[in-house]
């Protein structure tokens, strides 16, 4: 198994799959009923705030979410510091690599909780449309925007002075959702554990988290996603450290290795249609803003040139191009798949912000 080592000096990058955000005024902002990404106004400013559904980072695309606000210079992302479904259902808790690379790319983190459900009608044992303390989030909210230092200044203060009593909020609050619906919570055992870590040493959450995110990384290296057709079936571990001190223990769908060059790919896969969805995409392109900023890589204590790949795949395409191709080989790969204009529009963007940002996207059939 590889196990590849690199670091980030600092994040720089233009984002080119830029959306109208709506437009809330702040005093009718409500965290529940507004869309996964907007825009709110007040008399300090304009902000682009984001949500979760989940702290967990591999549920209904929070990276697409957080992706459509970096056009923005005050970025908001509200996440819940737990979430639990009921005791017949998922929990899950916050970890510090999320909160990490939200830093990363200059992101506001709201640790929030929720404080209603209703009783899931199809599931039993489980509830179901879970609503966030909004006055809690809209507090948050006015004093990011009174707020005049970094994001990383914030979110590290979040997580020493607050986190643990945000805890304890979200816990008393699953207490109620648990008497008023009927349906039995996880254990307090779980979270008490978690808590006690937090109030015993910031860095011990940290650890914590990073060991279940190696873990994860382990787990991860050893699976093919159903939304990855990848040409081999070579993964690598890639553990980032950034200037901010955090580390980031992710895997690769797949790496090449040629002379001194590694290609970090990110791979999405479409059974049905030409290209995978635009989810998909911006889901991936996430990652593309880690490995476009690597400053240097090792794999073995040897220096390597890294070349990131977004790779597209459908089992429907003919053929093959990248986005380093010109343009008669681009067209004629256009034209030989019959793409509808919805499509054409994506690929040209796209391959507009792989050029700026000094990555490489293929789009192919997978047996190419």
């Amino acid at each position: 198994m590889y196990n590849i080592i690199a670091e980030i000096k600092g994040i720089k990058y233009k984002s080119f799959f830029n959306i109208e955000l709506e437009e809330i005024n702040f005093e009718k902002f409500n965290i529940n009923i507004c869309s996964a990404f907007c825009s709110i106004y007040t008399q300090k400013g304009k902000f682009a705030i984001s949500k979760w559904v989940s702290p967990k980072r591999t549920r209904s695309y929070p990276f697409e979410r957080v992706y459509n606000t970096l056009g923005f210079s005050k970025k908001i992302t509200v996440i819940p510091i737990i979430k639990d479904e009921g005791e017949k259902g998922d929990r899950d808790f916050i970890q510090w690599d999320t909160i990490s690379l939200m830093s990363l790319l200059d992101v506001y983190v709201i640790l929030a909780y929720y404080n209603s459900a209703d009783i899931n009608p199809r599931l039993k044992g489980k509830i179901t449309n879970q609503k966030f303390n909004n006055k809690f989030v809209k507090s948050k909210i006015e004093e990011i925007s009174n707020y005049h230092s970094s994001a990383l200044h914030w979110n590290l203060n979040q997580i020493k002075s607050e986190l643990s009593s945000i805890v304890a909020k979200a816990q008393k609050a699953y207490n109620t959702i648990s008497r008023k619906t009927k349906i039995k919570m996880h254990g307090k055992m779980g979270v008490d554990k978690f808590k006690s870590n937090l109030d015993y040493d910031v860095k011990n959450f940290m650890d914590n988290s990073r060991i279940k995110a190696q873990k994860a990384q382990n787990r991860e290296t050893l699976t093919v996603q159903p939304m990855e057709s990848l040409s081999t079936l070579t993964k690598a571990k890639i553990t980032i450290k950034n200037y901010l001190g955090g580390y980031y223990y992710l895997t690769t769908d797949e790496i090449r290795i040629d002379d001194r060059n590694i290609y970090l790919i990110e791979g999405k896969h479409s059974k049905n249609n030409s290209l995978p969805s635009i989810s998909d995409i911006k889901d991936g392109l996430l990652k593309l803003i880690l490995y476009s900023n690597i400053s240097s890589l090792r794999l073995n204590n040897k220096r390597y040139n890294k070349i990131p790949v977004l790779s597209l795949t459908s089992d429907n395409l003919k053929g093959k191009i990248l986005s380093i191709d010109n343009n008669k080989i681009i067209s004629l790969f256009i034209n030989k798949n019959n793409f509808k204009d919805k499509h054409i529009t994506i690929i040209d963007i796209l391959f507009k912000e792989a050029k700026h940002n000094n990555f490489i996207v293929e789009i192919k059939n997978p047996k190419c």
